[in-house]
C-alpha cells in the first residue's frame, strides 16, 4: 500500500461479508494496540463553528454515495472471559480505536477511496463479494484507561534485604563474642561444669587378640562377658546395694561400697563411673539387671580364656582384670593384642528429677561415639599337641625326681622354630594368682645356670674346627689337674698314664681330657666360639625377660678359669641358647637364631611376619658332621654317660650334663642336670635340650630318660623315617 494513502477503518470500508485486505487488518490491529499503550492528548475546544466537526459524518444522497462513506456506529467494548464487567479487551475495542472509527469523512482524502462502481451501478470493494450494509449504532463513550500502580524496582528491594540480612548477622556475631569474651571467667567455668554434668564417658573395650599355634589352634582367647559399673550421683544408699550385689559378683561389700561412693575427680567435677567388676558371667549379668538398682549398668566385656589352662602357660602368661598383659606373651606383645578401647561420650537428662527417669541420653544432645579396634592374632612356633605331650612326659617324671624345677625345648634344626617349650612346675593360667611367681617363670629362657659337661661339645668342635685335633687324637685323662690351687678331676677317675680320644672323652665326660684339648685352644678362642654358638646374648625368641647368661672375657679369667670354663662352670647360659648351639651343629655348622613368634594378623586380616632370625656360620659341614659322629658315642658307647637317652630305631647324638647346683653363690649337694640331643643322627631333624635341678642324680639319670620320651614323641608326630644305618664303631 501506498504510504500516502490514507488509512480507511474496515468496518467504514467493507460491509459484512466483503473479502477484507489482510495488509489492512494488521494495520488496524497494530493502531489500536499503539493507541491503547499511549492514549492520545484531548483536543483543544474548538474556536469557530465552522472549524468544528460534525459527530457524525452525513452520508451524501443520491444512488452514487458509496457504501464506505456512511457512518457506522462504534461497536461496543468486548469484554475478555473472565474479566470483570469494567474491563475491556483491549485487543478488541479502545478510545482510540472508536475515534477513528467516528472520524469525519472530510478528512479522508478523495483519493484514498477503494470503492468502484459494479456493471449493475453499485459501490463495490476488491472483489465482487456479498455485500452487506450494516445498521449503524449508537456510539458507546471510551472509558478512560485504568491508572497502573508500578512497584518500586527489584534492585531496590534486593539491597533492602542485603542489608537486613547483614545487619542481623552483625547482631548475631556480636551477640556471640559477648557470651565467648565478654563474661567473666566464674561464669564460663560454671557453663562448663554444667556441660561436664550432663556428659556421660563410657570405654568400650577392644577384644583382645587371641594366642594360636602353628596350626591355629587357639591357646588363649577372649570370649563375651559384661562388666557391672556404678554411678555414684545416681546411688543413695551405697551401703544397701553392695549387700545385694556382693553375692552375684563375688566381691566384698566394703569393697563395693567403697566404690560407689561419692567422690569428686582432679578437675573438680563429680565422678560419674566406676568398674565393680569385670568379666563376670552372662548369667551372673542378667541377675544384676534384675535387681534393678538406681546407678548400676552393665556393659559388654571380655575375659581371657585359656582353653588348655596350664598348657603352655608359662609361655602366654596372663592378663590383669583390664585386660592388660602381665607376664609371658600377654605382657610382651600386649600393645599388638589389646588393640584400641573405644569410647561412647553423650548428653542426658538431669538424673536428679523425676526419680533419675530422666538420667537418659538426650536424643538430639551430644553425642560421640569412638569405635574399638580390635586386637591383632599372635601366631606362635609352637605345636600345642606337642607341647602338651612335652609337658607330660616332663613334669611328672621331675616330680618323681624332686626337682626344684625344670625345662625343655624342642627345635626344628632346619628353620630353629621352637616346636615346643615347657617348663615345671607349671600353673593354671585361669588363676594365675593362685600361684608363685617361681611357678610361673618360662625356666627354658629366664633361668641361666651353668651348663656343666653339656659344654665340652662346643670345645672339642672349636678344637676341630680350628685343626688341632681329630677324631683318633688322644689326650691324658687320668689324675686331677690342677689350675689356679683349684684340682680338677673326672667324676670316674681313669688308671693312671690313660689316654682317651676324642669320642671316649667325650662319651666318659672326662673333665682332665676336655681341658686338655682347651689348652691346645687357648682363653681367646674359647670365648670367640662360645660367642658364635651364642652364649652371652639373648636369643631375641619373644619371650620378655630373656637371660642373656654370663661370660668371661679372657682379661677376667682367674688362674682357675682354664679349668673350670672349659667343662661348663664358670659360665651361665639357658638352656634355649644351649639348645640352640646344639642346632649349629645339627644343621652343618650354620646357626639360626630360635625363634617362638611365628607372626602377627590384624583385624584386617595383614600379616606382619617376625624379624628374620640371626643367622651365621660357625661350623664347617664336614666338622658338625664329624662332630655329631663323636656325639654319637655318648648314648652307643659301653659306659657312657648317655645310654639311657637311646630312641629306639634312631641314631642320637647328645651329650649328658651334671654340675653341682650354685645357690647364693655358694655349690650345694644338688645337681643341675642335662640332656642336650639330635636325632637322627646321620641327618638331624629336631633338637632336644632337658634340665632341671635335682637334689641328687646326674643328667644321664634324670635328663637322659626325658630326652628319649621326648624326642621319640617328636620323630613319631612328625613321621621321621628311622635310621637306615649303624651308628660308627669306636674303639
Amino acid at each position: 500500500m501506498p504510504r500516502d494513502r490514507p488509512y480507511v477503518p474496515r468496518d467504514q470500508a467493507t460491509p459484512r461479508g466483503a473479502a477484507a485486505d489482510s495488509l489492512r487488518d494488521a494495520l488496524d490491529l497494530l493502531g489500536t494496540r499503539r493507541a491503547a499503550r499511549h492514549p492520545a492528548p484531548p483536543a483543544p475546544p474548538a474556536t469557530s463553528a465552522t472549524s468544528a466537526a460534525p459527530d457524525l459524518p452525513v452520508p451524501p444522497a443520491g444512488p452514487s454515495a458509496s457504501p464506505d462513506l456512511v457512518d457506522r456506529p462504534a461497536a461496543s467494548p468486548v469484554r475478555r472471559s473472565g474479566a470483570s464487567p469494567g474491563q475491556v479487551d483491549r485487543r478488541k475495542a479502545s478510545p482510540a480505536a472508536l475515534t477513528r472509527r467516528t472520524a469525519s469523512p472530510a478528512a479522508v482524502p478523495a483519493s484514498s477511496a477503494r470503492p468502484t462502481a459494479s456493471p449493475d451501478g453499485r459501490p463495490s470493494v476488491g472483489s465482487p463479494r456479498r455485500q452487506e450494509t450494516r445498521r449503524p449504532r449508537t456510539p458507546i463513550p471510551s472509558r478512560p484507561p485504568r491508572t497502573q500502580l508500578r512497584l518500586a524496582g527489584s534492585r531496590r528491594r534486593i539491597r533492602l534485604a542485603t542489608v537486613f540480612t547483614l545487619a542481623l548477622f552483625t547482631a548475631i556475631g556480636v551477640r556471640l563474642v559477648v557470651l565467648q569474651v565478654g563474661q567473666s571467667p566464674e561464669a564460663l567455668g560454671l557453663l562448663l561444669a554444667q556441660q561436664r554434668s550432663r556428659l556421660v564417658e563410657i570405654e568400650l573395650p577392644a577384644a583382645r587378640g587371641s594366642i594360636v599355634d602353628r596350626t591355629g589352634a587357639v591357646l588363649a582367647r577372649s570370649v563375651e562377658s559384661r562388666y557391672v559399673y556404678a554411678d555414684p550421683e545416681l546411688i543413695n544408699n551405697p551401703r544397701a546395694a553392695a549387700d545385694r550385689l556382693s553375692p552375684l559378683l563375688g566381691v566384698a561389700p566394703s569393697r563395693l561400697a567403697r566404690l560407689m561412693a561419692k567422690e569428686k575427680r582432679p578437675d573438680g567435677t563429680s565422678s560419674r563411673f566406676a568398674y565393680l567388676a569385670r568379666g563376670i558371667g552372662i548369667p551372673a549379668a542378667r541377675a544384676v539387671a534384675g535387681l534393678g538398682l538406681a546407678g548400676i549398668g552393665i556393659g559388654r566385656d571380655e575375659r581371657r580364656d585359656v582353653p588348655g589352662r596350664d598348657l603352655a602357660a608359662n609361655l602366654i602368661g596372663f592378663t590383669g582384670e583390664d585386660r592388660t598383659g602381665l607376664e609371658g606373651l600377654e605382657a610382651r606383645y600386649d600393645e599388638a593384642l589389646r588393640g584400641q578401647d573405644g569410647r561412647l561420650i553423650y548428653e542426658r537428662g538431669n538424673p536428679g528429677v523425676d526419680d533419675g527417669r530422666l538420667a537418659k541420653e538426650i536424643p538430639s544432645g551430644y553425642h560421640r561415639l569412638t569405635r574399638a579396634r580390635p586386637g591383632a592374632t599372635l601366631h606362635l612356633t609352637i605345636d600345642r599337641d606337642l607341647q602338651f605331650q612335652t609337658q607330660r612326659a616332663l613334669c611328672p617324671a621331675l616330680a618323681e625326681a624332686g626337682a626344684t624345677f625344670g625345662a625343655a625345648v624342642v627345635l626344628d634344626v632346619r628353620t630353629s622354630e621352637v616346636l615346643a617349650q615347657a617348663s615345671c612346675p607349671g600353673f593354671d593360667a585361669a588363676k594365675p594368682l593362685l600361684s608363685e611367681p617361681a611357678e610361673r617363670a618360662d625356666v627354658a629362657s629366664s633361668v641361666a645356670a651353668e651348663p656343666g659337661s653339656t659344654h665340652k661339645a662346643f670345645v672339642v668342635a672349636a678344637a676341630l674346627q680350628e685343626g688341632l685335633i681329630t677324631a683318633k687324637t688322644t689326650v691324658p685323662a687320668s689324675g686331677p689337674l690342677v689350675r689356679g690351687g683349684t684340682p680338677f678331676a673326672d667324676e670316674h677317675p681313669q688308671p693312671a698314664g690313660t689316654r682317651l680320644t676324642i669320642p671316649q672323652v667325650l662319651a666318659f665326660s672326662s673333665n682332665v681330657g676336655t681341658i686338655a684339648v682347651a689348652d691346645r685352644l687357648g682363653p681367646q678362642r674359647i670365648f670367640e666360639y662360645q660367642q658364635r654358638f651364642g652364649l652371652g646374648s639373648v636369643t631375641r625368641e619373644g619371650m620378655p625377660g630373656e637371660s642373656a647368661g654370663r661370660l668371661l672375657p679372657p682379661r677376667q679369667w682367674s688362674p682357675s678359669a682354664s679349668g673350670s670354663v672349659p667343662i661348663g662352670t664358670s659360665v651361665d647360659a639357658t638352656l634355649l641358647q644351649m639348645a640352640a648351639g646344639y642346632g649349629a651343629i645339627a644343621n652343618d655348622g650354620t646357626y639360626i637364631a630360635p625363634r617362638l613368634v611365628h607372626s602377627t594378623v590384624d583385624a584386617g586380616g595383614t600379616v606382619t611376619l617376625a624379624s628374620p632370625p640371626e643367622t651365621r656360620r660357625v661350623l664347617s659341614p664336614g666338622v658338625a658332621a664329624e662332630v655329631r659322629r663323636m656325639l654319637e658315642a655318648v648314648v652307643v658307647m659301653p659306659g657312657a654317660t648317655g645310654r639311657r637317652a637311646a630312641v629306639p630305631g634312631y641314631r642320637v647324638a647328645g651329650k649328658t650334663g651334671t654340675v653341682d647346683r650354685l645357690v647364693d653363690g655358694q655349690y650345694t649337694s644338688a645337681n643341675a642336670v642335662s640332656f642336650i640331643g639330635m636325632a637322627p643322627a646321620e641327618a638331624p631333624r629336631y633338637v632336644v635340650a632337658v634340665s632341671a635341678a635335682v637334689p641328687e642324680g646326674a643328667g644321664g639319670d634324670v635328663a637322659a630318660p626325658i630326652f628319649s620320651d621326648i624326642m621319640g614323641l617328636t620323630l613319631s608326630r612328625y613321621r621321621v623315617p628311622p635310621s637306615t644305618t649303624r651308628p660308627p664303631a669306636y674303639e
